[in-house]
């Protein structure tokens, strides 16, 4: 049994952590940078460990690592050595997994479910920093995007991370290609979540439905949905991937911002006044997990928390 399908067995819905960068950033730190929240796994670890205790104390059911825009390509720009970006990127992965396990050893709430940890692997468009992983107009060929993510993922799974969050994806070729990769890790599980742009499409234009329908058969593709998109976006989308897919869908948008690659900042935001009331319609939509990208902070996962545990 996948580690999702056992958190399904418990309760209603698998309740997923919200943004590391921005609740960095909320938190007075500065992200400006071309590796993003990456680079406080050289700077400041412990940052990131907080963050990941926020969400955990919220009532997060899996919380996802700060490996979303790290890279050895990213790394080594900086200056580091090859090996130096690989313990960086274990690095990530290792911190989720010490903050799960000292929060699991001092809860006494033993009715909570164990954390999940998934391992953030990121589009190529968040290496460009240009923000093209809302755009997705990369110019690279399906093999170009497996050579890209292909040691990235394969130091990431030697962490023995829960799963494996293939997230952000602005691009069907690109899912393609990680799904492809997968192939060479056959213990791996996986989801996938996509950016998209409007109520029935990603970010590169595909229909969600015929990115669904082709993941359906991805027999190591254990949830589909949609990331770091608007809020409003979200139930229509749900309804899309429902029809063509059995597997469970995950959401988690973000605050309904813009986002600024020159200054890697968000601006203004959608004010959410109840993410319970968001996260009830996206359930009744078919949603069984739920959780929060750039902008949402623990509160917004507080309330899902408690929504999902008042039974």
């Amino acid at each position: 049994m996948n580690p999702i399908e056992k958190i399904l067995k418990k309760q209603k819905a698998v309740v997923i952590d919200g943004a590391l960068g921005t609740e960095l950033e909320r938190k007075g730190y500065e992200l400006n940078d071309p590796i993003w929240s990456a680079k406080f796994l050289m700077q400041n670890p412990m940052a990131i460990a907080q963050v990941h205790q926020d969400y955990l104390e919220a009532g997060a059911d899996c919380i996802t690592t700060a490996s979303y825009q790290a890279s050895f390509e990213g790394f080594m720009k900086k200056g580091l050595s090859k090996q130096e970006a690989k313990e960086l990127l274990k690095n990530s992965i290792e911190l989720a997994k010490k903050t799960r396990d000292n929060f699991v050893q001092n809860n006494t709430n033993k009715s909570r479910v164990k954390p999940l940890v998934a391992a953030s692997i990121g589009p190529y468009g968040a290496f460009l920093a240009d923000g093209s992983e809302f755009r997705g107009n990369y110019k690279v060929s399906e093999q170009e995007l497996i050579d890209f993510h292909k040691e990235r993922m394969q130091t990431i799974l030697e962490t023995n991370p829960d799963l494996l969050a293939l997230e952000t994806l602005p691009s069907f070729k690109e899912a393609k290609a990680l799904c492809e990769l997968l192939k060479d890790f056959p213990n791996a599980h996986a989801w996938l979540t996509f950016s998209a742009k409007d109520e029935k499409h990603i970010n590169d234009g595909t229909p969600i439905k015929e990115c669904a329908q082709w993941l359906d058969k991805q027999k190591q593709i254990i949830a589909i949905g949609i990331n770091c998109t608007a809020p409003q976006y979200i139930a229509s989308l749900i309804s899309q991937i429902k029809e063509v897919s059995t597997k469970p869908i995950i959401v988690y948008p973000n605050a309904g911002g813009s986002y600024d690659a020159i200054t890697k900042t968000w601006n203004t935001k959608e004010e959410i006044s109840s993410y319970k009331a968001k996260a009830e319609l996206w359930y009744e939509k078919g949603a069984t997990l739920i959780g929060g990208c750039c902008q949402t902070t623990p509160t917004d996962i507080e309330q899902i928390a408690k929504w999902v545990r008042e039974d």
